[in-house]
């Protein structure tokens, strides 16, 4: 996240960022920290008490949002909502289409979960709850990826797939190509 950080001013980004699933939305806090507006999201009332203190103590200010993003039928997030998106350790696939849909235009994502690899490092082992081989690529491979990484990391050992990316400012539609030379058998046309 540290490495990332940059990305994360006003200039940059259009709008709030939401720390799905954050737990004691520790990553939401550091990008607080730089004054920019931070929903943190749980289904915990008690981790998100505990992201309100740890904020307080660190001079960050947060808004809070108890939810449960997994009740079936449900659609949590609405679509254009957030600058950027940050999710790690959690995945709910029902989800994907709906974060794609509530970052805006030239807003960021950074999404870093365990992948069927973790098995050998330990828990998760529900495959519901770990990415297959290129799954996270695929699911963003239409936005801008300005890092991707999927391997064994260490410190501790853990099998993870991680994801910054960008969704595109406009439509593929929206490009204006009527001066873009197309080679066919050596010359433009």
């Amino acid at each position: 996240m540290q490495e990332y950080l940059h990305l994360f001013t006003d200039d940059n980004l259009p709008g709030p960022v939401l720390d799905l699933a954050c737990g004691e939305c520790h990553n939401g806090i550091l990008v607080a920290q730089e004054g920019l507006e931070v929903v943190c999201c749980d289904r915990a009332a008690e981790r998100l008490d505990e992201a309100e203190r740890i904020a307080a103590e660190y001079g960050a200010r947060i808004t809070t949002w108890e939810a449960d993003l997994e009740i079936p039928g449900e659609k949590p997030l609405q679509k254009d909502s957030y600058g950027a998106i940050l999710v790690f350790r959690y995945l709910h696939r029902p989800l994907i289409p709906l974060i794609k849909k509530a970052v805006r235009q030239g807003g960021l994502l950074l999404y870093e979960t365990y992948t069927a690899a973790q098995s050998r490092f330990g828990k998760p082992y529900n495959p519901d709850h770990v990415l297959q081989e290129g799954e996270l690529l695929v699911w963003f491979e239409d936005w801008e990826i300005i890092h991707y990484f999927e391997g064994i990391m260490e410190k501790p050992m853990r099998a993870m797939a991680q994801i910054v990316c960008r969704k595109w400012r406009t439509k593929w539609s929206a490009v204006d190509t009527s001066n873009t030379c197309v080679r066919t058998s050596g010359s433009c046309r």
